[in-house]
C-alpha cells in the first residue's frame, strides 16, 4: 500500500521523472485489508489495485528480493545485481512475529500475504478445528471469518484480555465477550508451550485439537535488510523518519508500517501499522521529494490523527487518534449494547475515540481530534449529544 500509493502520489503531484516499484512478491501490488475478509473465505480472488502503472509510467519490478542498501553508492543490492537510485523511498511494511518453536510444523499459518489467505482459504473450506493464537485485531479477524466458515475456533491469548496492547482493561471487557456470542472459546492468561502436528499443548498442560494453527501475535517493522546501511533504527526496529518522513541517509525517505514518525499533536515518536499511515504517508513523501526537486510548495510536516478500523463478530469497530496521554476516559452509551463510543480527554481537548457501530462518533470525533477541540465531559458522554456539539 505504501510503496504503490507513494508512486502515484508521485505522478499526481508531477514528477516526470523515472519511478520504479520493487516487490518481493510476484503478485500485482495489492491491498492487504481484504485477505482477512473477502479473500480469505473465497468471495474474491485478490484485491489486486486497480492501477493502470504502465500508463503513469512507473516500472513494476515484482518477485525481486532486497537484501542491503549501501548508501554511499546510492544502490540497493538485490538477488540480481544491483540497482541504482537517485531518491529512494523504504515501504518494506511489516513482518508478523512467528511462534518460537512453531516453525516447519505442519498445519501452522500466518496471515499477512496473498499466499498466506490462498493457503488458509481451504483449512475453511474444509471446517477444520482452528487454534488461533493471539486476541489481536488480526487474530479477531480471522477468528471472525473462520467462524462464519463454520469452523470450531478456540482462540489463545498470553494476556489476561483481548487487545491487552491496543485499549485499556475496561474498553476490552465488552470486547472479550464477543467471542462466545460468536460460538468462538477466548482462552485468556493461556501460554503456548509447544504446537505439535495436529494440537497445541499449553503451558498449564491442556492440549486443544488443531487441525490448523493461526499465529496472529504481532508484527515488526521489516527493516533487518537495512542492518549494515548505517540508516537509525529505534529500538522497535523502525526507520526513525523525521517530520517529512526522510530517513538519517541523504536521498533515503521511509513510509508506512517501517517508519516511525515525531507528532508534536501527540508529543511522542508514533509506529503506526495501520492501512490508514500507509494511504497518508507517501503524499507527505511525494511533496518532500518534489519540492527537493525545486518543483513544488514545501510540504507540511506528517503529523497525522491516526486511524484505523476493524470488522469482528459482525461488529465494524473503528478507532482514531491515540490515547496514551490522556487522563479522562468517557463512555458513550451502554457496552452491553450493540453499539457505543469511548472518548479520551486529556485536560479538555479530545485525543481519541473507539466507536462501535457508531460511525458518527468517529468521524466528528475524527475531526475534533484534528482541530485540537476542547471537550464538554458532560456532555460527550451523553451519547444522544451529538460529539460536535460537546465542543465548547
Amino acid at each position: 500500500m505504501a510503496g504503490v500509493q507513494t508512486a502515484v502520489a508521485l505522478r499526481e503531484q508531477g514528477f516526470t521523472g523515472p519511478v520504479t516499484l520493487i516487490g518481493a512478491e510476484p503478485h500485482q501490488p495489492y491491498d492487504r485489508p481484504p485477505l482477512s475478509k473477502a479473500v480469505l473465505l473465497g468471495e474474491a480472488e485478490n484485491s489486486a489495485f486497480d492501477i493502470d502503472f504502465e500508463a503513469l509510467g512507473i516500472t513494476l519490478r515484482l518477485g525481486l528480493d532486497v537484501t542491503g542498501l549501501r548508501p554511499a553508492a546510492h544502490e540497493l543490492d538485490t538477488g540480481r545485481g544491483p540497482v541504482p537510485y537517485d531518491t529512494l523511498v523504504v515501504a518494506t511494511g511489516a513482518r508478523p512475529l512467528v511462534l518460537p518453536g512453531s516453525e516447519g510444523v505442519p498445519g501452522v499459518h500466518l496471515l499477512r500475504t496473498l499466499d498466506d489467505a490462498a493457503r488458509l482459504r481451504p483449512v475453511l473450506e474444509r471446517r477444520h478445528d482452528i487454534v488461533v493464537v493471539g486476541a489481536g485485531w488480526i487474530g479477531a479477524e480471522f477468528a471472525t471469518a473462520a467462524r462464519v466458515a463454520g469452523c470450531a475456533v478456540t482462540v489463545v491469548e498470553a494476556a489476561g484480555r483481548p487487545l491487552a496492547g491496543a485499549l485499556p482493561a475496561e474498553v476490552t471487557a465488552p470486547m472479550a465477550r464477543w467471542y462466545g456470542q460468536s460460538g468462538a472459546e477466548l482462552l485468556t492468561d493461556a501460554r503456548v508451550a509447544r504446537v505439535e502436528p495436529g494440537s497445541v499443548v499449553l503451558a498449564d498442560g491442556r492440549v486443544l485439537p488443531a487441525g490448523a494453527v493461526v499465529v496472529g501475535i504481532g508484527a515488526r517493522p521489516a527493516t533487518g535488510w537495512l542492518a549494515r546501511s548505517g540508516i537509525a533504527l529505534g529500538p522497535d526496529g523502525s526507520v526513525t523518519a523525521d517530520s517529512l518522513l526522510r530517513s538519517s541517509l541523504p536521498d533515503v525517505y521511509a513510509v508506512g508500517d517501517c517508519a516511525s514518525f515525531p507528532s508534536a499533536r501527540y508529543g511522542e515518536r508514533l509506529l503506526v501499522h495501520h492501512w490508514d499511515n500507509a494511504l497518508q504517508g507517501p503524499r507527505t513523501v511525494a511533496a518532500a521529494i518534489v519540492a527537493t526537486d525545486g518543483d513544488g510548495p514545501p510540504p507540511r510536516p506528517y503529523d497525522p490523527v491516526p486511524y484505523f478500523w476493524s470488522e469482528q463478530f459482525g461488529r465494524f469497530v473503528q478507532y482514531a487518534g491515540h490515547h496514551a496521554g490522556a487522563d479522562t476516559l468517557l463512555w458513550r452509551g451502554d457496552p452491553a449494547d450493540a453499539a457505543w463510543s469511548v472518548c479520551w480527554l486529556r485536560g479538555e481537548v479530545l485525543v481519541a475515540v473507539v466507536a462501535v457501530g457508531r460511525p458518527r462518533d468517529l468521524a466528528q470525533g475524527r475531526r475534533l481530534i484534528e482541530a485540537g477541540a476542547r471537550l464538554d465531559p458532560r456532555r460527550a458522554a451523553d451519547p444522544s449529544v451529538p460529539l460536535r456539539a460537546a465542543k465548547v
